[in-house]
């Protein structure tokens, strides 16, 4: 019975659904996070009769043949590109992406990552690194002495010192873009590797070429909408549900048909 078969896999993609939707709003609070959807599509198709199949009957044609679906798939997780609202911090070196793109990092093993996590640090040397200690291309050292630290919308980093009156730049902080943001692999903290589905970087000044601005002393929030993901979820509870009693039915009808005399 081929119904044991389809509800089984209609139960898989549920869960998957619930898995998805179980990390989003998880993820509620983290800076930077974009929601992450579950895309399916339908399984081979069992063909009994081909539509425009000749009858051998009476040699009419079938208008619409018989095929028999064999289930569903997952496709993919994809991320849903949306602009998080910005949250006001005050903090020197919190960084929100207002519009698209993303921070360079460099990994311990010398690869390039990148992420929408502003919430950056000073290193004990002095350089922009991520929370987790991750330098900040282009790499920026603030001087022990410094003041205070300005970052203008263009990405320049200024310093004020005591004994001065006009600030010193320090560097250029940089965006990097790609054609399809939704080709790049999640490796956690907040971060994504460049694959080839993404395309090459497109490394550029903030607020040029399609980039976003920067906005010192805010964090763009995550952009899970819960009640979005509280619906998803009673959807796919309800949808595992009927898998689950179409299995039941199918195994009524299997138990019956094996008590017939």
């Amino acid at each position: 019975m081929k119904a044991l078969h389809i509800a089984a896999t209609g139960m898989a993609a549920q869960q998957m659904k619930v898995d998805v939707v179980s990390n989003n709003l998880a993820n509620m609070s983290t800076t930077g996070y974009n929601a992450r959807r579950a895309d399916f599509a339908d399984l081979h198709y069992q063909q009994y009769a081909a539509p425009g199949t000749v009858s051998a009957a009476d040699g009419t044609m079938l208008p619409t043949g018989v095929q028999i679906g064999l289930g569903v798939r997952p496709t993919s997780v994809s991320i849903v590109l949306a602009q998080g609202s910005l949250s006001q911090t005050g903090g020197d070196l919190d960084l929100a992406i207002d519009g698209a793109g993303y921070l360079e990092v460099t990994l311990p093993s010398g690869l390039s990552a990148y992420t929408r996590d502003g919430g950056l640090k000073r290193s004990a040397d002095g350089l922009i690194v991520t929370s987790d200690g991750y330098p900040v291309a282009p790499g920026i050292t603030i001087p022990s002495d410094a003041r205070s630290i300005a970052i203008n919308a263009a990405g320049e980093v200024y310093a004020y010192f005591n004994d001065r009156v006009e600030p010193e730049q320090l560097g250029q902080l940089t965006l990097t873009g790609f054609t399809n943001e939704k080709g790049l692999e999640a490796i956690g903290s907040n971060l994504f590797l460049e694959t080839a589905a993404s395309g090459g970087p497109l490394t550029g000044t903030p607020g040029v070429d399609g980039l976003g601005t920067l906005r010192q002393g805010y964090l763009e929030e995550s952009s899970v909408d819960p009640v979005r993901e509280v619906t998803e979820l009673i959807k796919a509870q309800r949808g595992y549900e009927l898998n689950a009693k179409v299995i039941t039915a199918a195994d009524q009808m299997l138990s019956a048909t094996t008590q017939v005399r």
